[in-house]
């Protein structure tokens, strides 16, 4: 695996590994109208983040030239965007970005999938608190992270 910086050219990949994602991995936790409202259509990614993917340090996972996972941390420390493909989730590519994306900062926050929460727990995350977040009108339950790094 080769972890990267992501190009303006990897956009409609990773648009596309994040409609997928969130249809499959996340289907176990969330309705289906939860996941339309989170993920529209695999154009969703593309039209509402397509800045903020190269504005923010964004990284993706490659395997062989396919990119199987990206994610992205802002300058506050904020841990954005996190998804791994449906086909190679237990493989170690979540903590490999993560580990990659957290090296800069003593506090990290995230705003982790009822799927993700368990993850970031394993990470030394902490839950500060459960919230209900609207999209589209639609609920959606979601956890408020934080990781404060030890010396």
């Amino acid at each position: 695996m080769k972890i990267r910086k992501y190009k303006v050219e990897d956009c409609d990949t990773v648009s596309k590994l994040f409609f997928e994602t969130v249809h499959s991995v996340n289907a176990k936790d969330y309705t289906d109208e939860q996941l339309f409202a989170w993920a529209s259509s695999v154009e969703d990614l593309k039209n509402r983040r397509y800045d903020a993917l190269s504005e923010q340090c964004t990284l993706v996972a490659d395997i062989d030239g396919k990119v199987v996972g990206f994610a992205s941390i802002d300058r506050s420390g904020e841990l954005d965007l996190l998804f791994v493909h449906k086909d190679f989730q237990g493989q170690g590519i979540a903590t490999a970005l993560c580990n990659k994306l957290e090296e800069d900062f003593d506090i990290i926050t995230s705003y982790a999938s009822i799927t993700a929460k368990q993850f970031f727990e394993n990470r030394g995350y902490f839950i500060d608190k459960k919230q209900e977040v609207k999209r589209v009108g639609v609920k959606l339950i979601n956890y408020k992270m934080k990781k404060i790094k030890q010396e």
